[in-house]
């Protein structure tokens, strides 16, 4: 293993870097055939490079970023626990949210622009699921998910954690300085995309990726609730906004 201190500076670099790409890809607004966002597509190009090129530079390899799906029995308790908790529980705050922000003109402005015109109250309506939603879900995983869990919590978080061990574990997931600065990381590198101070929610599951990381050694876990997450957003969108 390298220097803790070099650890933290190549993650400082790294991220560095990578935000500063970020922030100006995010602003190129062109759609093109079989690519769809170039922008958004070029962000997750970013994401998938920028570790490679951290572990070139560290003669390391993208297995020691989590890079792969073993320990297969422990990803797959982690992903099924955690998304038995956390998606009723948004279901709820999702609805509560809505029907009160909506129905609240004082509180409009809190949701995102345009949400509550399409706000019908709690009414359940199973949306008609096609190809496009199919295609998204794709999008989530493999545009999404993967790029952003490998840089953040592949990479980053794995640096961090050397230059600043966990003061404490739970579940075999290292809580400390290391998680609370690679979530914050991800929180920040949301804002230059439209500049909506909501986006630094994205903190809190960056708290949940990076544990499960950690207690892992893997991104599968991560890779998988961040996906099934975002999808999971899409459904309630579809469902309960017409």
């Amino acid at each position: 293993m390298l220097a803790p201190t070099r650890s933290g500076r190549d993650a400082l670099y790294a991220y560095l870097a990578v935000a500063a790409l970020v922030a100006g890809l995010v602003r190129i607004d062109i759609t093109l055939p079989a690519i769809g966002h170039l922008g958004s597509a070029l962000v997750a190009v970013v994401f998938l490079y920028g570790p490679v090129v951290v572990a070139w530079r560290r003669h390391e390899d993208l297995i020691d970023y989590g890079f792969r799906t073993d320990p297969v029995g422990k990803n797959l308790v982690f992903v099924a626990a955690s998304l038995t908790l956390i998606l009723p529980a948004f279901l709820v705050v999702y609805l509560g949210f809505y029907d009160l922000v909506c129905d609240t003109r004082s509180l409009r402005a809190l949701a995102p622009p345009g949400t509550c015109a399409g706000w019908d109250g709690v009414n359940l309506d199973m949306p008609r699921l096609g190809w496009g939603f199919l295609e998204f879900c794709a999008v989530q995983i493999v545009v999404v998910a993967l790029p952003e869990e490998l840089f953040f919590r592949g990479c980053l978080h794995r640096l961090l954690e050397q230059r600043f061990p966990p003061a404490r574990r739970w579940l075999g997931g290292g809580i400390g300085v290391a998680l609370l600065l690679s979530s914050l990381a991800f929180a920040l590198v949301h804002l230059p995309k439209n500049g909506d101070p909501r986006a630094l929610a994205t903190f809190f599951p960056g708290l949940l990726f990076g544990w499960m990381r950690s207690a892992t050694g893997s991104i599968a876990a991560p890779v998988a609730v961040h996906a099934a997450s975002n999808i999971w957003v899409r459904l309630l969108d579809l469902t309960f906004l017409r």
